[in-house]
Parts: C-alpha cells; structure tokens; sequence
C-alpha cells in the first residue's frame, strides 16, 4: 500500500469546515498547525500595524487514491479555486511507521471500495 501526505493550508476560519469534509470523505486522523503566511500581494496597515490574519496547515497521512479524493472534496467543499483562500497539495510518502491496524484496516476497506 502507498501512502500520501495531504497538506491543506487554509484560513483559521476554514479549518473546522475542512476536518468535517475530509472526514466526511475517508480521512481518518489529522494534524494541526497554526501558521502565518506572506503573500506576494502588499497587506493593508492600520497605524503601521499589518494584520495578516492566522492560517492552519492541516497535515493527514493517507493512502494515495484516497488523498487525492479528499483533495478534490476539499477543493470542492471548501471553494478553493474561486476564493483564492487556501491551498491544498500532496507529497509521496517512502516509509512510514506508527499507524495503528485499525487505520490500515481503514484504507484497505476504502482501496476495495474504490475497486
């Protein structure tokens, strides 16, 4: 089995909607990060503050047919390509070590379901 990891870097706002629509399409455990961004576009100051607002970066270890249909429910749900507020890739994954039968168990069913 081949596994994928799906980065999403959204919004803060975002992150909630976006577990639910990854669950909701076959993604099992996520990890979370806060983050800040720096876009290539100038932000707007306020009395010389610049507020850039917070971004998390949602990381889940998944097999590979599996995390490019979470990546497409993501897309879709979360209306990426036309709000420009978020984006979401995947990178292979060589070795891995650490998940549990259960989640193996878990992307063998969802691999013969896709079958």
């Amino acid at each position: 089995m081949r596994f994928s990891v799906l980065v999403a870097i959204l919004a803060e706002d975002m992150e909630e909607k976006a577990i639910e629509v990854a669950k909701a399409a076959g993604a099992g455990g996520v990890t979370l990060l806060d983050a800040r961004g720096i876009g290539a576009e100038e932000k707007k100051t306020f009395f010389g503050l610049t507020y850039e607002g917070s971004q998390s970066v949602l990381l889940f270890v998944l097999e590979r047919s599996l995390s490019l249909k979470v990546m497409k429910a993501l897309t879709r749900e979360l209306e990426l390509t036309e709000h420009s507020r978020g984006v979401v890739f995947t990178l292979p994954l060589e070795h891995i070590a650490g998940i549990e039968n259960r989640q193996m168990q878990r992307f063998q069913e969802n691999v013969k379901d896709d079958l």
